[in-house]
C-alpha cells in the first residue's frame, strides 16, 4: 500500500484570505481553529451519513499495520476511539476524510467526489461524440488506481528505444500523470460539490480539479516547489496510500520529467487546470 514514508508538513492552512474571493471561501479561510473545521466535517448527515460500520475493515487494518507498525487489535481500544484519535470521525461517525480514505463505498453518499473521465476524438469538448467515458468511483486509493488505468488504456505507448515486442512506455511519462492526479485528489477543494475531470484530447490531456490555488499561492510559486496544504488530515495519511510526499515537490518532478505542461489557476471559475501536451516523446 505504501509508496514512501516522507514527513508531511502540517503547517496551518488557515492564513490570510486573498481579496476578491467569494463569501463562502472567505468564511472558510476565516476559520482559525482547525477543530471548527473538523467539527463541521464530522457532521455525518452532511457528508453522507457514514459510520464505523461503513469502513473497509481489512483495508483499514492493512493501512494501520503499515502506518503504525502494529496490529489494530494490539491497541486494545474500541475502533471508535481509534478513529477519533486519528481525526477520521467522532462518536461512531466518519468525517469526510475518514469516508474518502476508508469507507467501502463512499461514492453513493459522496457522489461529487469522484473522477469524470472522457476521451474525445478531437481537440474540443464540444465534440458530439466520445471514444471512452467513465465515472471513476470508490475510496481515494481506488480512484487513483482506476484513473491511472484509464490513462494507460487511452494514451499511446511508444517504443522509445525498447525492443519491438515490448509494451513500450506511455507517451506522457507515468510519473507525470501520477503526480498531477495525486495533487488533484489531495489538494482539491472538498467544499465544492464538483468532480475532478480528466479529459483526453487528440493533442493534450487536461486534469481539472475544483478550487483555485489557496491563499497567496501562484502558478510560479508551485512551479518553484512552494505548497500550501488545503486538506491537512487527508494529506497526513495520503503519503501511506498514494505516491505523495507532501513537500511541494510533485509539480517540480512532473516538469523535470516532461516540461510540456501548462498550469491555469482559474480564480473566476474556481478551478485549477493542468494541461499536458501529447506527442512530445517520439518513437526512436
Amino acid at each position: 500500500m505504501s509508496y514512501n514514508n516522507a514527513a508531511v508538513d502540517s503547517t496551518d492552512i488557515f492564513q490570510a484570505v486573498n481579496q476578491g474571493e467569494d463569501s463562502r471561501n472567505q468564511f472558510k479561510r476565516d476559520i482559525r481553529n482547525p477543530d471548527s473545521l473538523a467539527a463541521e466535517m464530522a457532521d455525518s448527515d452532511y457528508f453522507g451519513g457514514f459510520t464505523i460500520s461503513d469502513i473497509d475493515l481489512p483495508y483499514f487494518k492493512e493501512f494501520f499495520q503499515e502506518r503504525y507498525g502494529e496490529d489494530l487489535e494490539s491497541r486494545n481500544l474500541p475502533i471508535e476511539r481509534i478513529i477519533d484519535n486519528m481525526k477520521l470521525g467522532h462518536g461512531g461517525d466518519l468525517n469526510l476524510t475518514g469516508a474518502l480514505l476508508f469507507a467501502r463505498k463512499p461514492s453513493p453518499g459522496l457522489p461529487a467526489f469522484i473522477v469524470k473521465a472522457v476521451v474525445f476524438p478531437g481537440t474540443s469538448i464540444a465534440s458530439g461524440s466520445y471514444l471512452d467515458s467513465r465515472s471513476i468511483e470508490g475510496k481515494v486509493s481506488d480512484i487513483f488506481r482506476q484513473t491511472i488505468g484509464f490513462f494507460t488504456t487511452n494514451l499511446r505507448h511508444v517504443q522509445n528505444g525498447r525492443h519491438v515486442n515490448s509494451l513500450g512506455e506511455l507517451e506522457i511519462p507515468r510519473i507525470v500523470l501520477e503526480e498531477l492526479l495525486v495533487n488533484a485528489i489531495v489538494h482539491r477543494d472538498y467544499f465544492i460539490s464538483s468532480s475532478i475531470r480528466v479529459f483526453v484530447f487528440s493533442d493534450r490531456v487536461e486534469i481539472i480539479s475544483p478550487g483555485h490555488l489557496p491563499n497567496n499561492l501562484t502558478v510560479e510559486n508551485i512551479k518553484a516547489g512552494n505548497s500550501n496544504i488545503r486538506n491537512p488530515v487527508l494529506a497526513s495519511f495520503a503519503y501511506h496510500i498514494l505516491p505523495y510526499r507532501g513537500i511541494g515537490s510533485g509539480i517540480v518532478r512532473a516538469l523535470a520529467s516532461y516540461p510540456a505542461i501548462e498550469f491555469v489557476d482559474d480564480r473566476d471559475g474556481n478551478q485549477f487546470k493542468c494541461i499536458i501536451k501529447r506527442c512530445e516523446r517520439k518513437n526512436r
